[in-house]
C-alpha cells in the first residue's frame, strides 16, 4: 500500500465499522502483516449461518505502507450495545471504512444508521463504503445504498465499492480509496 503525500510523522489510524457479520474482521485479517489482535467470542445465541463468533471489543492490525510507515487498522464491534466504544476508537482516526453485507435485506437502513452515527462522532471523518457478499446477494441494490449515502448529506461524495473481504488485493484497494480521500 502507499501513503502518498501523508506526513511521515503522522500516525495513520483507520477504522473499519459496520454491522455484525459484514466482514470487518475478515478484511483486517486479509491485509494484516502479522496475526491481528482479535477479541472474537462465540455467538451467545449460537451460529448465524456460517458465522460462529463475533468481535466483542476490537480487532487491531498493523499494515506497512510502501514507504515503511505503519498503518494502524482497528475494527469496531458491530453490536449496538458496544456503541460507547465508537468515540474512543475513532479518536485520532483519519478515516473509516464502513463495511456492509450486500446479502442483508436492510443494507440501506444499516448504511444510513452507521453513517449518521459516524457523523455524530466526527462530521469531518473521511468515509468509504465497502460492500461484501454481493456475489451471493440475490437482491442486492446498489441504488438503495447510494440513496442512503445521499440522505446523510455528506459534504463530499462517499465512494462505494464492492469487495471480497477475504481477498487482500480487493481489501487493499478499499484502503487505498480511503487514503486518497485524505489528500
Amino acid at each position: 500500500m502507499y501513503a502518498n503525500e501523508l506526513n511521515s510523522e503522522q500516525t495513520i489510524k483507520l477504522v473499519l465499522a459496520g454491522p455484525v457479520g459484514a466482514g470487518k474482521t475478515t478484511a483486517i485479517r486479509s491485509i494484516a502483516d502479522g496475526e491481528p489482535v482479535s477479541t472474537e467470542m462465540p455467538l451467545p445465541d449460537g451460529p448465524i449461518g456460517d458465522k460462529t463468533t463475533t468481535t466483542v471489543a476490537l480487532d487491531f492490525a498493523t499494515v506497512l505502507l510502501d514507504d515503511g510507515q505503519p498503518l494502524f487498522v482497528y475494527g469496531l464491534p458491530g453490536q449496538e450495545h458496544f456503541a460507547f466504544l465508537r468515540p474512543m476508537m475513532l479518536d485520532g482516526a483519519l478515516g473509516v471504512i464502513l463495511v456492509l453485507d450486500g446479502a442483508s435485506a436492510d443494507i440501506a437502513a444499516q448504511c444510513r444508521q452507521w453513517l449518521l452515527s459516524l457523523r455524530e462522532i466526527d462530521p469531518a471523518l473521511a468515509v468509504v463504503v465497502g460492500i461484501t457478499r454481493t456475489d451471493i446477494a440475490g437482491s442486492f441494490d446498489l441504488g438503495s445504498v447510494r440513496a442512503a449515502v445521499r440522505a446523510c448529506g455528506a459534504a463530499v461524495p462517499i465512494p462505494i465499492l464492492t469487495f471480497d473481504a477475504r481477498d487482500p488485493l480487493q481489501t487493499t484497494q478499499l484502503v487505498r480509496t480511503l487514503l486518497l480521500q485524505l489528500d
